[in-house]
């Protein structure tokens, strides 16, 4: 993905520090991702749930509320109302780009702002929660051994994850005193809920109690074992494959035709864990998979082999110039089947009188139906016809250049 680095104004006039992950092919939609309390817009669950949706043709802006990260302003004079403002200046700032946010993602306290502030962005159609509390005092608890001497002081300075913060009354008064019901009964967007059962910070009650008081459309995905801040990759990476594609149904994504000359678009292969071989394979911006090696190869088992791929191209070719023929003849074929093996043999052992070896796909081929028997075989002889089986017959040149 391509991430440009910018600023805009928020609630107070102060310049709040940004990302947007941009898509490098076709630009579907646009999401806005708040994070949770005291993080910032770089927290490694907000960086890869928003590189996969890029991946995925929607761009993300990822930005650090007032006081945060690189962000200006003073975090000791802000409230849990004027992040919910941050996120409509940021909505605003998109929309000026010809960007509207039709998605708002929030995580954490940040989950529970986005529900708040969805119904001042007209341009939002879906919303997603991870891990957000019901309640936006819950995050007192936080440092609730510092609660008497704010209420004293006026304000403390705590230590929340090895920061110091400085936490004001106005501050708690906000967040304990704020009731989302009334926002999330009226959300009038459709709502995914996602929550880890074992979460320790924000108990999994909260995501039923915001599931209960919403109205369809809504929907609700368990994230198992992941902890609070998503902190693992592959819960990331899950977390945005089921946003994506639950988005698509709300967000009325519409596929770009594919680029003059590549009728079938541009199979981009990138890393995934640089510590294995698994792969990410986004076939243009609507099919989405994963490529890897076997355990005993290294690898992590969590797709298919290049090979597999290889195979599975030639075997679904297969099938489907048969189903072809046989529909077009108007031959009673119920169900096709094709089982495809890959092998490494010795040339001569394909009768071509070398000892080198060569690679052999073969093919088992299962037709259902009330099929003669010219029919069957004239069906075997059609599957020869497939065009991934000429190509691999034939060879192909592979053209290498450097991005």
């Amino acid at each position: 993905m391509a991430t440009e680095r910018i600023t805009f104004a928020g609630h107070s006039g102060d310049l709040l520090a940004a990302r947007l992950d941009m898509p490098e092919g076709p630009h579907l939609a646009t999401a806005l991702f708040a994070h949770c309390f005291t993080c910032s817009k770089d927290i490694a669950a907000a960086r890869r749930i928003s590189g996969r949706l890029a991946m995925m043709g929607i761009a993300v802006l990822r930005f650090d509320f007032t006081g945060l990260g690189h962000s200006g302003g003073e975090f000791a004079n802000t409230s849990f109302t004027t992040n919910a403002r941050d996120l409509e200046f940021a909505a605003t700032y998109l929309a000026g780009r010809d960007m509207a946010p039709s998605l708002l993602i929030g995580h954490s306290l940040g989950g529970a702002a986005v529900l708040r502030a969805a119904g001042k962005i007209d341009s939002v159609r879906a919303v997603v929660t991870i891990g957000a509390p019901f309640d936006p005092g819950h995050v007192t608890h936080n440092f609730s051994d510092a609660l008497e001497q704010i209420a004293s002081d006026g304000q403390a300075e705590v230590d929340l994850g090895g920061r110091p913060f400085t936490i004001s009354q106005e501050f708690v008064q906000d967040v304990t005193s704020e009731r989302l019901e009334p926002a999330i009964a009226g959300l009038k967007r459709a709502l995914l809920v996602m929550h880890a059962p074992r979460d320790s910070v924000v108990d999994i009650s909260n995501a039923t109690r915001i599931f209960t008081t919403a109205k369809h459309p809504k929907s609700f995905v368990t994230l198992d074992d992941a902890d609070h801040l998503i902190s693992r990759p592959r819960d990331a990476e899950y977390a945005a494959e089921v946003i994506a594609a639950w988005a698509g149904r709300y967000l009325h994504l519409r596929p770009p035709a594919p680029p003059p000359g590549a009728p079938e678009g541009v199979i981009r292969v990138s890393e995934a864990d640089q510590s294995g071989f698994l792969q990410d394979v986004q076939s243009g911006p609507d099919h989405h998979m994963l490529a890897d090696e076997p355990k005993a190869y290294g690898g992590s088992n969590r797709g298919m082999s290049p090979y597999g791929f290889l195979a599975a191209g030639l075997g679904a070719c297969t099938s489907m110039t048969i189903r072809m023929y046989a529909r077009r003849k108007g031959w009673p074929l119920d169900h096709v089947s094709v089982d495809v093996r890959h092998d490494k043999v010795h040339a001569q052992d394909a009768s071509s009188g070398s000892t080198d070896k060569i690679d052999t796909f073969r093919r088992r081929i299962a037709l259902e139906g009330d099929l003669t028997e010219d029919q069957r075989a004239k069906l075997l002889q059609i599957a020869d016809k497939c065009p991934v089986h000429r190509t691999l017959e034939r060879g192909a040149t592979v053209v290498t250049e450097l991005a």
